[in-house]
Protein backbone atom coordinates (compact mmCIF):
# COMPACT_ATOMS: atom_id res chain seq x y z
CA UNK A 1 0.00 0.00 0.00
CA UNK A 2 1.12 3.54 -0.75
CA UNK A 3 1.54 6.13 1.99
CA UNK A 4 -1.63 8.26 2.10
CA UNK A 5 -1.52 12.00 1.50
CA UNK A 6 -2.48 14.52 4.16
CA UNK A 7 -4.80 17.30 3.02
CA UNK A 8 -5.73 20.35 5.06
CA UNK A 9 -9.17 21.78 4.41
CA UNK A 10 -9.48 25.53 4.82
CA UNK A 11 -13.08 25.60 6.02
CA UNK A 12 -12.99 29.27 6.93
CA UNK A 13 -15.58 31.97 6.36
CA UNK A 14 -13.06 34.62 5.40
CA UNK A 15 -9.80 34.72 3.49
CA UNK A 16 -7.56 36.37 6.10
CA UNK A 17 -8.35 33.62 8.62
CA UNK A 18 -7.69 30.94 6.01
CA UNK A 19 -4.33 32.45 5.08
CA UNK A 20 -3.33 32.70 8.74
CA UNK A 21 -4.20 29.04 9.19
CA UNK A 22 -2.50 27.69 6.09
CA UNK A 23 0.85 29.44 6.53
CA UNK A 24 1.31 27.52 9.78
CA UNK A 25 0.92 24.10 8.16
CA UNK A 26 1.22 24.46 4.39
CA UNK A 27 4.77 23.15 4.28
CA UNK A 28 3.82 20.06 6.29
CA UNK A 29 0.71 18.87 4.45
CA UNK A 30 0.69 17.40 0.93
CA UNK A 31 -2.49 18.99 -0.44
CA UNK A 32 -4.25 22.28 0.33
CA UNK A 33 -8.02 22.55 -0.05
CA UNK A 34 -9.99 25.73 -0.50
CA UNK A 35 -13.05 24.55 1.40
CA UNK A 36 -16.63 24.92 0.28
CA UNK A 37 -17.48 27.74 2.67
CA UNK A 38 -14.33 29.63 1.70
CA UNK A 39 -15.13 29.13 -2.00
CA UNK A 40 -18.57 30.61 -1.41
CA UNK A 41 -17.31 33.53 0.65
CA UNK A 42 -14.11 34.49 -1.17
CA UNK A 43 -14.46 32.81 -4.56
CA UNK A 44 -11.59 32.62 -6.98
CA UNK A 45 -9.56 35.11 -4.93
CA UNK A 46 -9.11 32.42 -2.30
CA UNK A 47 -7.85 29.93 -4.88
CA UNK A 48 -5.47 32.50 -6.36
CA UNK A 49 -4.02 33.35 -2.94
CA UNK A 50 -3.45 29.72 -1.97
CA UNK A 51 -1.85 28.99 -5.35
CA UNK A 52 0.47 32.00 -4.95
CA UNK A 53 1.49 30.84 -1.47
CA UNK A 54 2.06 27.21 -2.53
CA UNK A 55 2.98 27.03 -6.21
CA UNK A 56 4.26 23.45 -5.89
CA UNK A 57 1.37 21.95 -3.88
CA UNK A 58 -1.77 20.33 -5.19
CA UNK A 59 -4.62 22.80 -4.67
CA UNK A 60 -8.22 21.59 -4.50
CA UNK A 61 -11.31 23.74 -4.96
CA UNK A 62 -14.03 22.04 -2.93
CA UNK A 63 -16.89 23.42 -4.98
CA UNK A 64 -19.20 20.41 -4.60
CA UNK A 65 -20.34 21.34 -8.09
CA UNK A 66 -23.79 20.09 -9.11
CA UNK A 67 -24.22 21.81 -12.49
CA UNK A 68 -22.36 23.93 -15.04
CA UNK A 69 -19.35 21.68 -14.50
CA UNK A 70 -17.31 22.96 -17.43
CA UNK A 71 -17.69 26.62 -16.49
CA UNK A 72 -17.02 26.09 -12.80
CA UNK A 73 -13.99 23.91 -13.52
CA UNK A 74 -12.56 26.36 -16.06
CA UNK A 75 -12.86 29.19 -13.54
CA UNK A 76 -11.20 27.07 -10.85
CA UNK A 77 -8.36 26.06 -13.18
CA UNK A 78 -7.72 29.63 -14.28
CA UNK A 79 -7.58 30.69 -10.62
CA UNK A 80 -4.96 28.00 -9.93
CA UNK A 81 -6.76 24.87 -8.75
CA UNK A 82 -5.46 21.48 -9.87
CA UNK A 83 -8.51 19.50 -8.78
CA UNK A 84 -12.13 20.31 -7.97
CA UNK A 85 -14.98 18.41 -6.39
CA UNK A 86 -18.40 17.53 -7.75
CA UNK A 87 -21.31 16.29 -5.70
CA UNK A 88 -22.30 12.68 -6.29
CA UNK A 89 -25.80 13.64 -7.46
CA UNK A 90 -24.36 15.62 -10.39
CA UNK A 91 -25.05 14.14 -13.81
CA UNK A 92 -22.38 12.29 -15.75
CA UNK A 93 -22.32 15.07 -18.41
CA UNK A 94 -21.65 17.62 -15.65
CA UNK A 95 -18.80 15.51 -14.28
CA UNK A 96 -17.32 14.94 -17.74
CA UNK A 97 -17.52 18.63 -18.59
CA UNK A 98 -15.65 19.47 -15.39
CA UNK A 99 -13.05 16.77 -16.03
CA UNK A 100 -12.16 18.35 -19.37
CA UNK A 101 -11.14 21.59 -17.66
CA UNK A 102 -9.14 20.53 -14.61
CA UNK A 103 -6.43 17.98 -13.96
CA UNK A 104 -8.79 15.79 -11.95
CA UNK A 105 -12.33 15.74 -10.60
CA UNK A 106 -13.18 14.20 -7.24
CA UNK A 107 -16.68 12.89 -6.49
CA UNK A 108 -17.98 13.86 -3.06
CA UNK A 109 -20.08 11.06 -1.56
CA UNK A 110 -22.95 12.60 0.38
CA UNK A 111 -26.35 11.19 1.18
CA UNK A 112 -27.67 8.34 -0.95
CA UNK A 113 -25.49 6.90 -3.70
CA UNK A 114 -25.02 3.41 -5.15
CA UNK A 115 -22.14 1.31 -6.40
CA UNK A 116 -23.93 1.23 -9.75
CA UNK A 117 -23.59 5.01 -9.91
CA UNK A 118 -19.98 4.72 -8.81
CA UNK A 119 -19.23 2.37 -11.69
CA UNK A 120 -20.62 4.97 -14.08
CA UNK A 121 -18.17 7.52 -12.67
CA UNK A 122 -15.32 5.11 -13.26
CA UNK A 123 -16.59 4.42 -16.78
CA UNK A 124 -16.55 8.20 -17.36
CA UNK A 125 -12.87 8.31 -16.40
CA UNK A 126 -13.33 9.71 -12.91
CA UNK A 127 -11.34 7.68 -10.40
CA UNK A 128 -11.20 9.83 -7.26
CA UNK A 129 -13.91 9.63 -4.62
CA UNK A 130 -14.20 11.29 -1.23
CA UNK A 131 -15.98 9.35 1.50
CA UNK A 132 -17.50 11.57 4.17
CA UNK A 133 -18.71 11.72 7.62
CA UNK A 134 -20.45 15.07 7.15
CA UNK A 135 -20.24 17.91 9.64
CA UNK A 136 -23.96 17.62 10.37
CA UNK A 137 -23.71 13.84 10.88
CA UNK A 138 -20.85 14.27 13.31
CA UNK A 139 -22.77 16.94 15.22
CA UNK A 140 -25.63 14.44 15.43
CA UNK A 141 -23.29 12.00 17.19
CA UNK A 142 -22.34 9.65 14.35
CA UNK A 143 -18.79 8.26 14.30
CA UNK A 144 -16.61 6.15 12.02
CA UNK A 145 -17.59 2.50 12.12
CA UNK A 146 -17.43 -0.81 10.30
CA UNK A 147 -20.13 0.23 7.83
CA UNK A 148 -17.93 3.12 6.71
CA UNK A 149 -14.80 0.99 6.43
CA UNK A 150 -16.70 -1.60 4.38
CA UNK A 151 -17.83 1.06 1.91
CA UNK A 152 -14.35 2.55 1.63
CA UNK A 153 -12.89 -0.93 1.03
CA UNK A 154 -15.45 -1.66 -1.69
CA UNK A 155 -14.74 1.61 -3.50
CA UNK A 156 -10.99 0.91 -3.40
CA UNK A 157 -11.59 -2.58 -4.78
CA UNK A 158 -13.64 -1.05 -7.61
CA UNK A 159 -10.62 1.01 -8.62
CA UNK A 160 -11.15 4.35 -6.94
CA UNK A 161 -8.50 6.36 -5.18
CA UNK A 162 -10.49 7.07 -2.04
CA UNK A 163 -10.00 10.00 0.30
CA UNK A 164 -11.71 10.04 3.69
CA UNK A 165 -12.81 13.00 5.75
CA UNK A 166 -15.03 14.03 8.61
CA UNK A 167 -14.07 14.26 12.26
CA UNK A 168 -10.66 12.68 11.77
CA UNK A 169 -8.02 12.88 14.45
CA UNK A 170 -4.69 11.14 14.85
CA UNK A 171 -6.26 8.31 16.85
CA UNK A 172 -8.79 7.65 14.08
CA UNK A 173 -6.15 6.83 11.47
CA UNK A 174 -5.45 3.35 12.80
CA UNK A 175 -9.02 2.34 11.89
CA UNK A 176 -7.92 2.46 8.25
CA UNK A 177 -4.63 0.57 8.67
CA UNK A 178 -5.64 -2.26 6.35
CA UNK A 179 -6.97 0.02 3.62
CA UNK A 180 -5.15 1.69 0.76
CA UNK A 181 -6.51 5.18 1.53
CA UNK A 182 -5.40 7.81 -0.95
CA UNK A 183 -5.74 10.91 1.23
CA UNK A 184 -6.79 11.83 4.74
CA UNK A 185 -8.56 15.19 4.75
CA UNK A 186 -8.94 17.23 7.91
CA UNK A 187 -9.82 20.82 8.57
CA UNK A 188 -10.46 21.76 12.17
CA UNK A 189 -8.53 18.67 13.29
CA UNK A 190 -5.48 20.72 12.34
CA UNK A 191 -6.52 24.36 12.00
CA UNK A 192 -8.53 24.54 15.26
CA UNK A 193 -5.76 22.93 17.29
CA UNK A 194 -3.94 25.01 19.88
CA UNK A 195 -0.77 24.15 17.95
CA UNK A 196 -1.73 23.57 14.29
CA UNK A 197 1.85 22.95 13.20
CA UNK A 198 2.27 20.17 15.75
CA UNK A 199 -1.15 18.75 14.89
CA UNK A 200 -0.24 18.53 11.21
CA UNK A 201 3.09 16.90 12.00
CA UNK A 202 1.39 14.43 14.36
CA UNK A 203 -0.92 13.39 11.51
CA UNK A 204 2.04 12.93 9.17
CA UNK A 205 4.01 10.99 11.77
CA UNK A 206 1.10 8.60 12.40
CA UNK A 207 0.52 8.11 8.67
CA UNK A 208 4.20 7.26 8.26
CA UNK A 209 4.11 4.91 11.26
CA UNK A 210 1.16 2.95 9.88
CA UNK A 211 1.82 3.01 6.14
CA UNK A 212 5.58 3.55 6.07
Amino acid sequence: MSKPNLQVALDHSDLPSAIKAVVAVGDIVDIVEVGTILCLQAGEQAIRCIRALYPDKKVVADTKCADAGGTVAKNCREAGADWMTVICCATIPTMKAAAKEVEEVQVELYGDWTYEQAQKWLDAGISQAIYHQSRDALLAGETWGEKDLTKVKKLIEMGFRVSVTGGLDVATLKLFKNLDVYTFITGRGITASTNPQKAAQDFQDEIKRIWG
